[in-house]
C-alpha cells in the first residue's frame, strides 16, 4: 500500500469497484472422469470436505426465460442458516490454509519489516495554519494535527483521530473557511451509513444537535457557519441537500434541494475560492437565496465548475455543434462570466491536444492546474491566471504557455495533495510508480521550480537507492520531453526508485478486435526466469476507474520470489471516456476479451509459465475475472476474487438494492429485454461452465458490505462446487468477514499486510510452491 497516499487522500466512491448459457445446455460429465482429466489442485491439510449449503427451490422468470436459482435464499441476510453456513465456510477456509500459517507469518514479517517506524505527511499550509497527519508508532490509523504557522511549540493541536475497522471509520472531513469548525462523518458499523459530527476546534467540543444519520458529502459556505450536506435514502443514494446554520438559535435543518429521479444521485462541493456551492449554483455569501441552474440535464453529460474573480471555468463533455474541431469524446474547458453562464453562453473553449484528454482541474488565485491523460499516461500542467485570450476563439492548452510538471519517466500515479489554500502558488502532488515509493512534490507555479518534499521510506531499500539522474528528472511527455530551462535539480530534489532491482515495462496486448490493450509489467531483474516464472494479472474494467498502479512495498514479497505482477488496463477502465464506453453496457464483453488477451500475452511472450498464471479482481474486477474463468477455465491456475460482483443479472433486476439503479448506466437495465440478454450472456453466476475444471479460488466477502451483497460470493462458491469438477472445486474457498468492516475492509496498515499475506500464501499454495518455502 502506498502509505502516504493512504493518509493524504483516502478513496471512496459510489461504485461496486463459451458465451453459451449454462441452463442445462451442456451435458453433464461423469465424476469418474475427473480423476484422469482434471488438473491437480492443492487440498486442505485435514482433507475436510467443503460445506454443502441447503437448496431451496426458486424459479426465476424474465422475458420469457425460466430457470432455477436454488441459492437465492442466501440474499436474505436475516436467515440464520446463512450465518451458520458462512461460519462453516470460514472453518473450511481455515482448514484449507492451515499448512500456510508459517508462510503467512513469514510474509507478514517481511512486509512489516519494510514499513518505516514513523509515517507522516509533511506540513501543508492552509491560511494561518499548518496541517499534517501521522500514524503513531505501532498503530494502525493516522492522526490529523495542526498548529498556527507562527507558533514555535510542537504539534499540540491534535483534533481528529482516524480509525477504520473495529468500531468506527471516518469518512468525509471538511474544515470551515475560518478554521473554527470541523465537520466529518463516522461509519459505526462498517455498512457506510455515516453520521455527521461537528467539532468546535476552539473548544474541542462536539455539537450534539447536529449528529445526523445518512450524511454523504459536505460543503461549507463562505461565512464559516452554514454547512451544506447531502442525505442518502434507504438505498444509500444521496438525494437531498440540506443546510444548517451553526450558532443560530435553532440550528434548523433546511432542505435546499431534493432529487426525485432515482437514477441520479446528488453531490455537493464548493469552488476553490469558497464563493459558490455547486449542487446547482449557490452563492456562498447568500446561502439561502436560492439555486441557479447551470445547464439543462442531458444523459451522459457532466459539468465541473470552478470560479476565479468573476469568471467561471467549466470542465465538461457537453456536445457543442459550433466547435468543428471537437471530436465529441472526452472533456474540454470553457469559461465565461456569471451572466453568460446562466445564459449558457460559454466562450473561450480550451481544447486538449491530439491524443489527449483533460481529466481534472484545480484553481488557485494565480494559476489553473490541469490533469491531462495522454495515451494512458498522466500529465499535469499549470497555466498562469488571468488568461489574456480572445473571448471569441478556441485555443489549445499549448497556446497558453503552460508549465508541464516534470514527472518520473515511469510514473503511473499522480495524486493531488490536499491543496486547500486558494492563495498558494505551490501545488502539491504525490507521485508514485510500481518501482518508486511515494514522493511528495511541491511545484511552485510562480517560479516554475519544484522540490521533493518527502519520499516514503522503505526500510532496507531506499537508503541504498541512487537518486534519479538529471535526465530522468526532466522526463515528461510529448512536447514536455524537451528540458525546461526553468527546471533546476539538485541531489536533494531528486526522487529515488528501485529500478536497479525491479523492472517496470509498458506493453500492449492485441485484443480480439485488434485493439491494443495497455499492459504494465513488474518483475525482479534477478529472480524472474523467462518462461518459468509464476504471474499475477490484475484488472478492473468498470466505471472509467484507472487501475491503481502506485507503489506497494508488500508486492516485493512476490517479486522477490520470481513472480511477475501485471496490470491490465482493459476497456471499461479509465484513460478517456471513449475507452470507458468501449467496455461498458453493450460493449462489456470487450473488457473480458481484453483481459483474456493480456493473460495470453504473458504466456506467449514467456513472462509467465503457462500453468502458473493467477488473476485477481476487486469488486467489479471480480466480474471481469469470474467471466473470464467461465469462458476460459484453463487460462488461470489460481484466482482471487475480493468482494466480487458476480450475480450481475439478479442484482440488477432488484432495484431495491443499493446502487442498482445507478448501475444501469454502467451495465445496462435488465428490465429491457435486449439489455437483459446481453447481461445474461456474461453474468458470472449465470454462466458457470458445467462439468469443467475450475482453478483454485479464494473468494472474499464482508457481512456488512453495502455495495456488493455478501451473497454474490456465497452463491458463486456454492454453485461452482455444485456443477463443476468436485475435485477441483474443493480448492475453492470462501472467507467472509463477519465482524466490522465493509466493502473496503478494515484498512489499517498492519491489518492490510495480514490480509495481503493471506492472499499471497493462497497463491503460493495454489501454484504448488509451499515446498519452496520450507
Amino acid at each position: 500500500m502506498a502509505l502516504l497516499s493512504f493518509i493524504l487522500n483516502p478513496k471512496s466512491s459510489l461504485q461496486r469497484s463459451s458465451l453459451s448459457l449454462s441452463f442445462g445446455l451442456i451435458p453433464s460429465i461423469s465424476s469418474s472422469l475427473f480423476s484422469t482429466l482434471c488438473r491437480g489442485h492443492p487440498s486442505s491439510q485435514s482433507q475436510a470436505s467443503p460445506p454443502v449449503p441447503k437448496k431451496v427451490p426458486f424459479t426465476v422468470s424474465v422475458h420469457g426465460r425460466t430457470w432455477q436459482d436454488p441459492y437465492r435464499w442466501m440474499s436474505n441476510t436475516n436467515d440464520p442458516d446463512l450465518a451458520d453456513h458462512l461460519n462453516q465456510e470460514n472453518s473450511y477456509a481455515d482448514a484449507f490454509m492451515a499448512d500456510t500459517h508459517h508462510l503467512q507469518q513469514t510474509l507478514v514479517s517481511e512486509m512489516t519489516s519494510r514499513m518505516p517506524t514513523k509515517i507522516s505527511t509533511p506540513p501543508e499550509r492552509w491560511g494561518p495554519w499548518l496541517y499534517y497527519q501521522y500514524i503513531p508508532e505501532g498503530k494502525e490509523y493516522p492522526v490529523l494535527c495542526r498548529k498556527l504557522e507562527i507558533e514555535q511549540t510542537g504539534w499540540i493541536k491534535t483534533f481528529l483521530r482516524y480509525a477504520r475497522g473495529g468500531y468506527v471509520h471516518v469518512g468525509t472531513c471538511r474544515i470551515s473557511p475560518d478554521h473554527h469548525f470541523l465537520a466529518y462523518t463516522l461509519d459505526i458499523e462498517g455498512d457506510e451509513q455515516f453520521v455527521l459530527q461537528i467539532k468546535d476546534l476552539r473548544s474541542g467540543c462536539t455539537i450534539p444537535k447536529l449528529q445526523i444519520n445518512g450524511v454523504v458529502s459536505l460543503a461549507w459556505a463562505q461565512d464559516g457557519r452554514t454547512l451544506f450536506y447531502t442525505l442518502s435514502d434507504e438505498n444509500q443514494r444521496p438525494y437531498r441537500v440540506l443546510c444548517s446554520q451553526l450558532e443560530s438559535d435553532d440550528m434548523e435543518n433546511i432542505t435546499v434541494f431534493t432529487e426525485s429521479d432515482s437514477s441520479f444521485c446528488v453531490d455537493i462541493t464548493s469552488t476553490k475560492d469558497g464563493k459558490f456551492i455547486t449542487v446547482y449554483l449557490i452563492d456562498s455569501a447568500k446561502p439561502l437565496h436560492g439555486l441557479q441552474k447551470v445547464w439543462k440535464r442531458v444523459s451522459g453529460v457532466q459539468y465541473f465548475l470552478e470560479h476565479h474573480h468573476g469568471i467561471f471555468y467549466v470542465l465538461t463533455n457537453a456536445p457543442m455543434s459550433e466547435i468543428m474541431e471537437w471530436s465529441g469524446e472526452g472533456y474540454y474547458l470553457a469559461r465565461c462570466c456569471l451572466e453568460d453562464l446562466l445564459l449558457c453562453n460559454w466562450q473561450n473553449i480550451i481544447l486538449p491536444s491530439e491524443d489527449s484528454s483533460v481529466q481534472d482541474m484545480d484553481m488557485f488565485d494565480g494559476h489553473l492546474v490541469l490533469f491531462v491523460n495522454k495515451k494512458s499516461l498522466s500529465i499535469v500542467c499549470s497555466i498562469d491566471l488571468p488568461m489574456a485570450i480572445d473571448r471569441k476563439h478556441q485555443v489549445k492548452i499549448e497556446d497558453l504557455n503552460p508549465w508541464f510538471f516534470p514527472l518520473p519517466l515511469y510514473s503511473c500515479s499522480v495524486a493531488p495533495g490536499s491543496n486547500h489554500d486558494f492563495k498558494n502558488s505551490a501545488y502539491r502532488v504525490v507521485v508514485s510508480s510500481p518501482v518508486m515509493p511515494d514522493v511528495v512534490v511541491d511545484y511552485d507555479m510562480s517560479t516554475r521550480r519544484f522540490s521533493v518534499v518527502q519520499q516514503e521510506e522503505v526500510r532496507g531499500f531506499c537508503d541504498t537507492c541512487p537518486p534519479a539522474s538529471e535526465q530522468d528528472m526532466n522526463q515528461t511527455l510529448g512536447k514536455q520531453y524537451e528540458k525546461d530551462e526553468n527546471v533546476h535539480t539538485s541531489e536533494s530534489q531528486r526522487w529515488k526508485d528501485l529500478s536497479a532491482e525491479y523492472c517496470c515495462e509498458r506493453r500492449e496486448a492485441i485484443s480480439h478486435d485488434g485493439v491494443r490493450v495497455p499492459l504494465t509489467l513488474l518483475y525482479s531483474k534477478t529472480a524472474w526466469k523467462k518462461g518459468r516464472s509464476p504471474g499475477l494479472l490484475q484488472g478492473y474494467g468498470a466505471y472509467g476507474e484507472v487501475l491503481d498502479k502506485s507503489w506497494c512495498s508488500d508486492r516485493l514479497s512476490l517479486l522477490d520470489r520470481g513472480w511477475v505482477v501485471a496490470f491490465a488496463d482493459v476497456r471499461g477502465s479509465g484513460g478517456d471516456s471513449s475507452w470507458h464506453k468501449a467496455g461498458s453496457r453493450f460493449n462489456k464483453l470487450n473488457s473480458i476479451y481484453d483481459f483474456v488477451s493480456c493473460g495470453n500475452y504473458l504466456i506467449k511472450e514467456g513472462y509467465v509459465h503457462r500453468d502458473q498464471l493467477g488473476a485477481i479482481g476487486h469488486s467489479a474486477g471480480g466480474l471481469l475475472v469470474g467471466a473470464t474463468i467461465n469462458m476460459y477455465p484453463d487460462l488461470f491456475s489460481a484466482a482471487i476474487l475480493k468482494v466480487p460482483f458476480l450475480d450481475v443479472c439478479n442484482t440488477l433486476m432488484d432495484p431495491s438494492l443499493p446502487l442498482t439503479i445507478l448501475d444501469y448506466e454502467e451495465f445496462g437495465n435488465p428490465q429491457i429485454q435486449s439489455q437483459f440478454e446481453h447481461i445474461l450472456s456474461y453474468s458470472p453466476y449465470d454462466n458457470i461452465c458445467q462439468g469443467s475444471c475450475y482453478p483454485s479460488m479464494l473468494v472474499t466477502a464482508s457481512f456488512h458490505d453495502s455495495r456488493v451483497g455478501l451473497w454474490e460470493a456465497a452463491k458463486w462458491v456454492a454453485k461452482v462446487r455444485d456443477v463443476t469438477c468436485p475435485h477441483c472445486s474443493s480448492s475453492v474457498i470462501l472467507k467472509t468477514n463477519m465482524g466490522a468492516g465493509g466493502h473496503f475492509g478494515e484498512g489499517g496498515r498492519y491489518a492490510q499486510s495480514e490480509e495481503t499475506a493471506y492472499d499471497y500464501a493462497f497463491l503460493l499454495k495454489a501454484m504448488g510452491m509451499l515446498k519452496n518455502e520450507e
